[in-house]
């Protein structure tokens, strides 16, 4: 009887250490509870919790800043140098094929003089009637027809020559005679970046030898001071009707050429 006492306790005592036991929390002895709380994860190492990373927009790299370059007083912007740079480079590539830069040297300051882009706008030129001897009406048409000569040359501009004289950018006058060897003057004003406003043609009746001017004299003097008009100067081939004392009839391939350059390039200075 004491023998089989003593096996129920002993029995008794060693299911007591070595049966699993239930910890009040419900969690198994020798386990770690992990907090599930939003945007942590369990650390792979165990340091207790890591913060989740949270997926973010694409937000694009901001584009660098510039700052506009403020030339000092006097001083060229860098894209100003490089204009004027290549305006010389491109007016010595034309020498021989132009006299663009005899009409640079002839300037006195090394600046380029023409209209500025019309967008389409004509120029307006005022053509009246002469009052003075040996003037004919066939002057008139003479005139015109020296501005649309250079017009179907190429030169990019218009020119209304029927304006009024209160519109009228340029202005055509005539004289009986010059008290110089000429037979006919033009003068422009330009602004300060060379853009010519404004100008006036003045045409002779006589030759300085006093002999009235044919019809078709007339038109050469006019195709002459219309080059002038357009921001010319003289040329020192005989060949061109820009010659100080025009000995051709029409525009020869240089005139055609020299204008054409000119009015690719910016008004203005090219120093």
């Amino acid at each position: 009887m004491i023998a089989a006492v003593t096996v129920v306790l002993v029995t008794l005592v060693l299911w007591s250490v070595f049966s699993p036991r239930t910890l009040p929390s419900g969690r198994r002895a020798g386990s770690r509870e992990v907090s599930r709380r939003p945007g942590l994860e369990p650390d792979p190492v165990g340091r207790g919790t890591a913060p989740r990373a949270q997926p973010q927009p694409y937000v694009p790299p901001a584009a660098p800043v510039m700052a506009p370059e403020t030339p000092s007083d006097g001083q060229l912007s860098y894209i100003d140098q490089l204009a004027r740079a290549e305006s010389r480079r491109r007016i010595r590539a034309s020498a021989g094929y132009t006299y663009l830069d005899e009409v640079l040297a002839a300037s006195g300051d090394s600046s380029l003089r023409r209209w500025d882009d019309r967008n389409g706008r004509p120029i307006r030129v005022y053509v009246p009637p002469g009052t003075v001897e040996h003037f004919e009406p066939d002057f008139l048409d003479a005139v015109r027809g020296a501005f649309e000569t250079w017009v179907e040359a190429g030169v990019p501009l218009t020119f209304n020559a029927y304006a009024d004289s209160v519109s009228a950018e340029i202005v055509v006058r005539w004289t009986l005679q010059f008290g110089i060897d000429r037979t006919g003057q033009t003068d422009l004003i330009w602004d300060q970046g060379g853009r010519i406003v404004s100008g006036v043609i003045t045409i002779a009746t006589l030759d300085p030898n006093s002999k009235p001017l044919a019809l078709g004299d007339v038109r050469v003097v006019a195709l002459h001071e219309v080059g002038h008009v357009l921001g010319l100067d003289h040329s020192a081939d005989s060949s061109d009707i820009m010659f100080a004392r025009a000995r051709v009839r029409g525009l020869s391939d240089r005139d055609i050429r020299t204008v054409m350059l000119l009015y690719q390039l910016a008004p203005g200075s090219i120093r």
